[in-house]
């Protein structure tokens, strides 16, 4: 069944379990490694660690200059570099599309990669992708696995319970392997 995640951990067995970002955090903190980042970075960083002893040297993110961000918000206004989304941007596209607006990962990375376009032009895109998600299931990050669990799981059985889906992803994430939701897990629950 699924190791406990410690400096005598093998690399490979590591990668093939499924790991909490709590777990991750608290290898990193005790080894002295960074812990900024997703839960993938956190991920590929202790299995380097494990695999090789060194650590990833990681690049300085480049600092925003609070001048740019803390200009009024137009529709003309030019998406700065260093984008990021906060309260200040979701208080003008609330104004702008409505009180239904929401950050998607779809639209937050359309935001980060188009520095330079207006936000006239953000406004138009959020609303083509949230057209395009309501006539399809929008794309779950890979370190969501838990939430991509369940939806396939409720795809496969939607009459069973949150309940049974949540015994069934226990199983699951105790096993080596990805974690994607297989019908054979079902027989846990007999």
């Amino acid at each position: 069944m699924r190791p406990i995640l410690d400096i005598k951990t093998d690399a490979e067995i590591f990668i093939n379990f499924y790991w909490l970002k709590n777990e991750l955090l608290s290898f990193c903190k005790s080894h002295s490694l960074s812990t900024v980042g997703s839960k993938d970075d956190l991920t590929k960083r202790v299995y380097n660690y494990l695999k090789t002893g060194e650590t990833i040297t990681e690049t300085k993110k480049k600092k925003i200059n609070k001048k740019i961000v803390n200009y009024p918000i137009q529709l003309d206004s030019i998406i700065p570099e260093g984008y990021k989304n906060d309260e200040k941007h979701r208080a003008f596209f609330k104004s702008q599309i409505g009180e239904h607006f929401k950050f998607n990962v779809t639209f937050m990375n359309w935001m980060k990669e188009n520095s330079g376009k207006t936000y006239k032009e953000a406004i138009s895109e959020w609303n083509r992708i949230n057209t395009e998600g309501k006539q399809k299931k929008r794309e779950i990050a890979s370190q969501f696995q838990y939430n991509q669990y369940i939806r396939d799981f409720f795809k496969a059985n939607p009459k069973a319970k949150m309940d049974d889906a949540i015994k069934c992803w226990m199983y699951k994430k105790s096993l080596p392997g990805d974690n994607k939701y297989e019908k054979e897990d079902l027989q846990h629950l007999q």
